[in-house]
């Protein structure tokens, strides 16, 4: 018998309110379908099942019953939601575990612990050494599946000779300066003494299982939560020269920061598989499909997606014809100026407005439900543009002051998902009706 288990669908919370026009309705359907084809309970069922003492992950077996104990480790924004998952599927085989993610709740055989978004905290050092009193006691007898997911490197937190604020100012600092998340988790790995392949090898000689929810664009699983199962090939100097870049230890008011070079020797990755369970790609196809179903004609534009958020909104709102999907996915950046409230994603929509078709509508929102605010995101349209005009908003001066949450608050076009357990990066979309 084959053990599976069930998921449940995503919703977005406000869409009855949203869905005004069609054009509004018919996009909200389409990134519904891209979250639903992510959805983290569903993406663990198309890769990993269970027939008796047989644990099958992708295209490799394991034999349950070759191994004293079974531990389970989940780090990440879709870490709750897989552990959930893979609790229904091993059961009492599980020894120990735990999980860190930004929400948690009761589990059988793992400790949920609740950890701090998007900068590390102290309350995320004291779950980390509880996984670390995990992985440091596993065996060659033993072994350690590890769901890694976005949000993995700011919860999971072991500095290298730094406290933990000046592991938040340095990351504060390359988030609000615009940098890359693989410019940010370059220099993650060499800060921590857990990043980069640590975590494998401080779990030698015991089989590894790391298990990938990726919300990298390109899906390179050494950059998904700072890669803490997979072999670095990043270096010292590559952090340096970031640091150097954007002026870390001036602007952080640091004398020095002694980095840590990362494991490199093949020898401890000789027992360690991970997987790729899904990234973006999944949910864009979906997205298409039901664009297509819905009468458009979806052109998938990239993967990729990045750049500043407003030029980004501003690209796509250029790109539209009628009767098209324009779907794209990947991860922006803002380069803070101002001292406002939002994230991302309603950048992303901001920029769009000035170069909006009238009968476009351009949509951006994080997959994860949070974007540096409690919503997920926002859209414009011709409505939002009619409304923001009625209430004399300006959103040129929004987007100089990095105040993106109040303009679409009251122009009503926030959508809200709460927290969804999936962390694929942001989801994209334009339309524009015939």
């Amino acid at each position: 018998m084959v053990v599976y288990w069930g998921s449940m669908s995503m919703k977005i919370l406000n869409e009855k309110t949203l869905a005004t026009t069609k054009i509004r309705r018919d996009a909200l359907k389409i990134v519904r379908a891209g979250l639903e084809a992510v959805e983290t309970g569903k993406s663990l069922k198309r890769i990993v099942h269970r027939v008796g003492e047989r644990l099958t992950v992708g295209k490799r077996v394991y034999r349950l019953d070759r191994y004293r104990r079974i531990f389970v480790i989940g780090i990440g924004k879709a870490a709750f939601d897989a552990v959930h998952a893979l609790e229904s599927l091993l059961g009492s085989r599980i020894t120990d575990g735990v999980v860190l993610d930004v929400k948690g709740g009761k589990l059988l055989r793992v400790k949920s612990l609740v950890g701090t978004h998007p900068l590390p905290s102290h309350t995320n050092i004291r779950a980390t050494a509880e996984i670390l009193g995990i992985v440091k006691g596993a065996t060659a007898d033993d072994l350690v599946i590890t769901v890694v997911s976005g949000g993995g490197s700011a919860l999971l937190c072991w500095p290298h000779q730094l406290e933990c604020d000046d592991v938040t100012k340095i990351n504060r600092l390359l988030l609000r300066r615009g940098a890359t998340i693989q410019e940010i988790n370059t220099v993650r790995k060499h800060i921590s003494e857990i990043q980069g392949g640590q975590l494998a090898w401080m779990a030698h000689p015991a089989t590894v299982v790391g298990l990938i929810f990726s919300d990298v664009p390109g899906d390179d699983i050494s950059m998904v939560a700072s890669g803490p199962t997979v072999l670095d090939t990043t270096t010292v100097k590559d952090a340096q020269r970031i640091m150097k870049k954007y002026e870390v230890l001036r602007l952080c008011a640091l004398e020095h920061c002694d980095l840590r070079e990362t494991p490199k020797h093949p020898r401890f990755f000789e027992h360690v598989y991970n997987e790729l369970v899904v990234g973006n790609t999944t949910a864009v196809q979906a997205m298409a499909q039901r664009a297509r179903a819905l009468g458009y004609d979806p052109v998938l534009y990239s993967t990729t997606l990045d750049g500043e958020a407003r030029e980004a909104g501003q690209l796509l709102a250029g790109l539209l014809k009628p009767g098209q999907a324009l779907i794209a996915a990947g991860e922006t950046t803002v380069t803070v100026r101002g001292k406002g409230q939002g994230g991302r994603n309603q950048e992303v929509a901001l920029g769009a407005l000035a170069t909006l078709p009238e009968k476009g509508l351009v949509l951006s929102l994080a997959s994860d439900g949070i974007d540096n605010s409690p919503v997920a995101g926002a859209f414009v349209d011709k409505q939002v543009k009619q409304r923001a005009h009625i209430l004399k908003l300006r959103p040129e001066r929004a987007l100089e002051k990095n105040d993106s949450l109040p303009f679409f608050e009251a122009v009503e076009s926030t959508i809200k998902t709460g927290i969804t357990g999936v962390n694929v990066s942001d989801l994209m979309l334009g339309l524009q009706s015939v």
